[in-house]
């Protein structure tokens, strides 16, 4: 369809506005870790290094650090199990109440999050389980699966069903055929949805608040200092680096999706 170069010109600067409007806050943010002052003012009126050569100095923020990956990897985990096996289910087999199981699968993601951490923590206390990396595991795993679901049973919507009956008329059983077939085919979706499954874990602060006692997470950690005004520089640091990292994960889903589209996988 051809468009007008006033045309052309509009819809470039509205994406550049929107592009703007989403990463202004980002860029302010790693800016304020090179702020010379203490007191985070805007804008800066000088630049320094010191508050990063500085950062492994404070100890409080490694430990939350190492709390947050250590629930991030687990509820990757839980979620690449139950998530890739309840989308082999829902995708191969029907049974009744197939479509309900698909939509109880991804309801959790469209909850707010205030929603899901309040009946999460009710639903522990009635269990009598006290909060801790437990819960916050199971918490994080309840909508982490959501997404390795959707991650799975897309890429096998697109797969042909003849392969694997081929490789059934060869003589393969089905451990066989899922290795060396059906495996292949889907491992970009599994490691794409793993890593979209850790990046939303990592940052999760509302149903974590709700669902963990004890030691706090990176963006609880954040959070705190932010309000209690605490380690203004430190935060600034902490706080660019996170979104420095985030971005790693979400680059490496959009090259696997991308080359599993061009591959027509």
């Amino acid at each position: 369809m051809y468009l007008g170069r006033g045309v052309r010109r509009s819809l470039a600067a509205f994406a550049a506005l929107v592009l703007v409007f989403l990463y202004m806050p980002l860029f302010i943010v790693i800016i304020q870790s090179f702020n010379a002052s203490e007191s985070a003012a805007w804008p800066p009126k000088r630049l320094t290094t010191k508050w990063w050569t500085g950062v492994l100095d404070q100890g409080g923020w490694r430990a939350s650090l190492a709390q947050s990956l250590k629930v991030a990897l687990l509820a990757t985990l839980i979620a690449l199990v139950l998530g890739t096996l309840t989308a082999f289910a829902v995708h191969r087999f029907s049974f009744f109440g197939r479509s309900t199981v698909n939509f109880l699968v991804v309801l959790p993601i469209a909850l707010p999050g205030i929603v899901t951490g309040i009946a999460l923590r009710s639903a522990f206390r009635e269990l009598d389980v006290s909060l801790g990396l437990l819960t916050l595991v199971i918490a994080h795993a309840t909508f982490c699966i959501v997404v390795v679901f959707n991650n799975v049973i897309a890429r096998m919507r697109r797969l042909t069903p003849s392969i694997e009956q081929a490789s059934a008329d060869l003589g393969a059983n089905p451990f066989q055929t899922f290795r060396y077939v059906t495996f292949p085919m889907i491992r970009t979706a599994l490691l794409a949805g793993a890593l979209l499954a850790f990046a939303l874990s990592f940052d999760e602060i509302v149903v974590t608040t709700f669902t963990n006692q004890g030691r706090d997470t990176l963006p609880q950690w954040i959070l705190d200092n932010v309000f209690r005004g605490k380690n203004v520089t430190t935060v600034n640091v902490v706080a660019a680096g996170v979104v420095l990292l985030s971005a790693v994960p979400v680059w490496a889903v959009q090259r696997l999706t991308d080359g599993g589209n061009s591959s027509g996988r």
